[in-house]
């Protein structure tokens, strides 16, 4: 028996940008069941409360969307007793290793050489393009894990904003929410509270500048444009959601039932 998480949101010490996408609206009147697909920032910082936490959810599966640099620089997941972990890494662990280097301890002129003039914003958004595309694979193996048994389910990358957003925004597409919803829901990871912190090295008064964290601020927002660019590769490359989720990711009708029987009220 699936427990109901508790109304109030959890203040979690070591763990950003949870929530239960409970309750969200699917386009035939249902609704996301409440405690069984939650999202987050990684794990790996997680205090013994918010473990205990983490722990009374009856989670049945962790998808951790990390690669092996993300896992190198946070540190694996806390461990939690009886929860499945599974790592399907979303990116390639040497992509952008060095352009993440840079944003950590780049000078102003390097940050404006690699993020100005609009380059991050067209990283973000040729980034979810790519990933939508070219991991069908990962995103299949996470809707049919999902549908045989996999419930409740966390799902999560670094920040819980990107990779978790794109994955999260998939699944509920798949059981029918509201696309208004799902890009709503997106945007939460905007909160302050949730938001991934930015780190850099060096003294604040020039790691931290205004300057400076405007020209990162496209990398670390979440932002309508990024979903809605993943929304509109998938129009571009398969000609409509129904057909992504039967000829890209290899989901029958009957496959999209069980979905919606773990996921909706």
């Amino acid at each position: 028996m699936t427990q109901q998480v508790p109304s109030t949101e959890p203040e979690l010490a070591g763990v950003r940008n949870f929530r239960d996408v409970g309750g969200l609206p699917t386009v035939d009147g249902r609704r996301v069941r409440p405690g069984a697909l939650f999202r987050s920032g990684h794990l790996a910082h997680a205090t013994e409360e918010d473990a205990a936490f983490l722990a009374s959810l009856g989670l049945h599966t962790i998808f951790d969307f990390r690669n092996a640099a993300d896992q190198k620089l946070e540190g694996p997941d806390v461990e939690l007793p009886g929860v499945r972990n599974v790592n399907l890494p979303l990116s390639d662990p040497a992509d952008g290793a060095e352009f993440w280097q840079m944003v950590r301890n780049g000078d102003i002129e390097q940050l404006r050489g690699i993020l100005g003039d609009g380059k991050a914003t067209a990283r973000m958004v040729a980034s979810y393009r790519t990933i939508v595309k070219e991991r069908t694979a990962e995103h299949s193996r996470v809707l049919h894990a999902i549908a045989e048994d996999s419930v409740p389910a966390l799902m999560h990358c670094a920040a819980g904003k990107d990779r978790a957003g794109i994955s999260i925004a998939v699944t509920l597409l798949a059981v029918g929410v509201e696309r208004d919803a799902v890009v709503a829901d997106y945007l939460e990871s905007n909160a302050k509270h949730r938001r991934y912190k930015v780190r850099r090295n060096g003294s604040p008064d020039t790691a931290y500048t205004p300057e400076v964290m405007e020209l990162l601020s496209p990398l670390f927002d979440a932002r309508a444009e990024y979903l809605e660019a993943a929304f509109a590769s998938i129009e571009e490359t398969w000609g409509g959601t129904d057909a992504y989720f039967a000829q890209g990711l290899g989901l029958t009708p009957q496959t999209r039932e069980r979905l919606r029987e773990r996921l909706l009220d």
